[in-house]
């Protein structure tokens, strides 16, 4: 086995051991896909075939790259693929033996033509024997419900969806269609929109953190009866914890991508667009727009608003309300400029400090 431990294999991806690539496809249809344009490209250039795809270093002329980032323009001019997704700004590097696919987005076209090369895996339909599935559960057409996996009582699994290895959904669970549950996840009090994944090990609609302190030092808990709503599109990523409501729901909402390892407390609302990348956290009761972006390990407090399109540093600590569009940073979290600022003239005033064997004068 040692044998095939190779780094040099890895250079391309999509080993056929993991990944089920599509059949080729050709540059026309290619650029069509993406809504692209196609340039340095004749008649019998837009039916040539294209089968993988691969980065622009190690492509071969049946392979499709891309290019975003201008450090790499150089591996642009001299690469063997057979067809690059570029900006029209980088078309004159375009290899003439190389097919060229405009468009303003170059790493959305390469997303787009990831997944028709490597389309996610079609349902296989069916309960596995190993699976447990309560009789009172409604399983939606063509779902596949996989070995190990738990159903509960009133459950509803949405037709296409996929219930991995081990999962566990709770009784009167709500899946949309074409749901993507995978291994090890559990999912209890929560209503699941169409098209939502769910990684593996992530934790969804637990008790929150929550309780009644008596005036002999008791914990008493608070009874959690709300929900986790997750609007339809959105990702929840490996190993990351959603609360549900106390007394109201915890609403993730159309299209968040949070990321792995991220806690988000009991009755926080996340607007549309959101991501939260990985180990951030998000105390309960906590407002958040549409499309803002908190980065890793960043801390919110509870309690707060943060404005539609705000963008928090990673490892800041929010400790207070955030403004639409506004950028924050550190820890208590400031605007940027102001950090930047202090950052600056932290860095003078090290500078300036006394020299080495410097004496202070004495009276």
């Amino acid at each position: 086995m040692d044998a095939e431990f190779d780094p040099a294999s890895a250079a391309k991806p999509g080993d056929p051991r993991f990944f089920r690539r599509s059949p080729p496809h050709s540059v026309a249809a290619i650029a069509q896909a993406l809504d692209a344009k196609l340039a340095n490209c004749t008649a019998e250039d837009s039916g040539r075939l294209i089968s993988d795809v691969g980065p622009l270093h190690a492509a071969g002329p049946a392979e499709i790259s891309f290019l975003d980032n201008r450090r790499y323009a150089a591996s642009l001019e001299a690469t063997k693929a057979g067809a690059v997704i570029v900006h029209p700004e980088f078309l004159p590097r375009v290899p003439k033996d190389s097919v060229a696919i405009v468009t303003p987005e170059p790493y959305l076209g390469w997303a787009k033509v990831t997944a028709l090369f490597y389309p996610p895996a079609n349902p296989a339909g069916g309960v596995h024997p190993a699976a447990i599935v309560h009789p009172d559960a409604v399983i939606g057409e063509a779902a596949e419900i996989g070995p190990g996996a738990v159903i509960g009582a009133r459950a509803e699994i949405g037709a296409g969806s996929i219930i991995g290895p081990l999962a566990v959904i709770g009784e009167g669970v709500v899946i949309g269609k074409a749901c993507r549950i995978h291994a090890q996840a559990t999912v209890s009090h929560a209503i699941l929109g169409d098209h939502v994944v769910i990684y593996p090990g992530a934790r969804i609609g637990q008790d929150g953190f929550g309780f009644a302190v008596s005036g002999t030092g008791v914990f008493v808990p608070i009874q959690h009866l709300g929900r986790v709503l997750i609007g339809p599109g959105a990702e929840i990523g490996a190993n990351t914890t959603i609360d549900r409501g106390s007394a109201q729901d915890t609403v993730i909402g159309a299209g968040v991508h949070i990321d792995n390892l991220v806690q988000i407390g009991h009755n926080t609302k996340i607007g549309k667009g959101t991501v939260i990348v990985a180990q951030a956290g998000v105390s309960g009761s906590t407002t958040i727009a549409e499309q803002v972006t908190i980065a890793a390990q960043a801390g919110v407090t509870g309690h707060l608003n943060i404005g539609k399109g705000a963008r928090i540093g990673a490892q800041s600590g929010v400790m207070s309300d955030v403004a639409p569009g506004a950028e924050v940073l550190g820890a208590p979290a400031q605007p940027a400029k102001a950090f930047f600022r202090e950052v600056v003239a932290l860095r003078k005033l090290a500078k300036g400090g006394r020299k080495p064997n410097q004496t202070t004068p004495t009276d």
